[in-house]
Parts: structure tokens; C-alpha cells; sequence
């Protein structure tokens, strides 16, 4: 069950003084964060399903409080740990060309003439958008904007993504 989890969200820390927890999530998550039901909370090693009694949202964080929690000193100790979701959840409220990033790690990365530039190592981001590292057989690191136009097809299925090598960006 717990290679299942995802970790979405973080409790950054208590919100007033009735237990709620003020939690830092992906930017443009909103919904899928007021949607929360139920979710599990990793400390020390131990999950702990949490039941989601309400959320709200202040500035650029998600305000939760949980059921089983009704005062700062039962949530304090969980401040620094990440919320999580199963996989299947997860997935469920992906967008259309949204991946998981455990997804695409070790595909294989292909240019358009089917000629194998390497596999997927990494996943970063910038301001402007994720950037997947690719390493070639010599163990060169290459990176790769990850845009429909420089990353025209993900097939999670056979593990393989085509990429548009345009000048200069495989050197």
C-alpha cells in the first residue's frame, strides 16, 4: 500500500488555535486540494490516515483542518511532514498531458528519426516549465524543455518519448 503514495501537498504549519494546518501545495492544484477527503501523513516512518474536515485557502496556501486534530499541540508534531494520496487518486486528477514524474523516469527518449538519444533521469523546473535531464549512453546529461512542441508524443505505455531535436539542443 505505501509504494502507492504519493506525496501532494506539506504541512508547513498550524493555522490558529483549533488544529488547523496550513499546507503548501502545487501552484494551480486548488481544486484537486478542495476536493480532499481523506489522505495519509508520513512520521517517522508511519502512515497516519487523516480525514479532511474542511478546507479554505488563504493567500497562496490551503488551510485544513483534519478531524483528528482540535488543538496546535496535536498538529505541531506533524509540521514538516508531507500529505499524500494514493497513486490512483492521483492519476485520476491529472490534465490532459500531465505526468507523474515517477512515470516518466528511466523511458527512453527517442528523436523523430526513432534514433535513441538516451533515457529520462531527472525531472526539473523553472518559472516557465518542467525540464526532463536526459543522459545518453556516454552519460552525458542533456536538457530538455519539456513542451509539446520540443516533446511532441509521451507514451507511457511502451515508456518512450520522441523529442524534436532542433539544432543545438542534443549536442
Amino acid at each position: 500500500m505505501t509504494q502507492d503514495l504519493i506525496s501532494i501537498a506539506k504541512i508547513l504549519n498550524f493555522h490558529g488555535i483549533k488544529g488547523d494546518a496550513k499546507i503548501g501545495f502545487t501552484k494551480g492544484k486548488d481544486t484537486q486540494i478542495q476536493k480532499l477527503k481523506t489522505v495519509f501523513v508520513k512520521k517517522d516512518n508511519v502512515f497516519k490516515e487523516l480525514n479532511v474536515q474542511s478546507v479554505r485557502f488563504h493567500k497562496h496556501f490551503a488551510i485544513i483542518k483534519f478531524k483528528e486534530f482540535n488543538t496546535v499541540n496535536e498538529i505541531e508534531e506533524f509540521k514538516g511532514c508531507d500529505i499524500y494520496l494514493s497513486k490512483s487518486q492521483v492519476e485520476a486528477n491529472l490534465e490532459e498531458d500531465e505526468y507523474l514524474i515517477s512515470d516518466l523516469i528511466d523511458m527512453d527518449v527517442f528523436d523523430e528519426d526513432g534514433c535513441c538519444i538516451g533515457k529520462v533521469c531527472a525531472i526539473g523546473e523553472n518559472l516557465a516549465n518542467n525540464i526532463l535531464s536526459v543522459k545518453d549512453a556516454n552519460g552525458k546529461e542533456h536538457l530538455v524543455p519539456f513542451v509539446k512542441d520540443l516533446v511532441p508524443v509521451v507514451d507511457l505505455k511502451s515508456k518512450k518519448i520522441v523529442i524534436n531535436n532542433i539544432e543545438g539542443l542534443i549536442s
